[in-house]
């Protein structure tokens, strides 16, 4: 399975909303340009970072993002899952052998070790 860009971008977005505690909201300019994140794109992945409840949105003057969560409530595993949906590296359910295949337990086991991994990782822990 191969983590899209999107997906990438946004938790160093989010890693750097963490960073920043909700004392004061970042703008996406501002993220882009820290972080080195194509603006028009951070943009798209803010859209659905908000949809997921991940973020929340400040308007005005002194706008921007900030975190809709506690730090040590956000998982790399969420941010992942909110811009490339579920965790699936291998997609058995498409295959016509899946009820006969003895190697579909390796990929239940991947599937579940990454999704394990991803979710036990909190933007506290990586802000540490």
């Amino acid at each position: 399975m191969k983590i899209s860009k999107r997906a990438q971008y946004g938790l160093r977005a989010a890693v750097h909303l963490a960073k920043g505690g909700n004392k004061k909201a970042a703008s996406i300019r501002e993220i882009s340009n820290i972080e080195g994140i194509p603006f028009v794109f951070l943009g798209k992945i803010f859209i659905d970072l908000e949809r997921a409840n991940l973020v929340r949105a400040k308007r005005g003057a002194n706008g921007g993002y900030f975190l809709a969560k506690p730090v040590g409530k956000i998982t790399a595993g969420s941010i992942v899952e909110a811009l490339d949906g579920k965790i699936i590296p291998v997609q058995c359910s498409l295959c016509k052998k899946e009820k006969k295949c003895l190697s579909k337990n390796v990929w239940d086991r991947v599937k579940q070790s990454l999704s394990d991994t991803l979710y036990s990782i909190t933007l506290e822990d990586l802000i540490k």
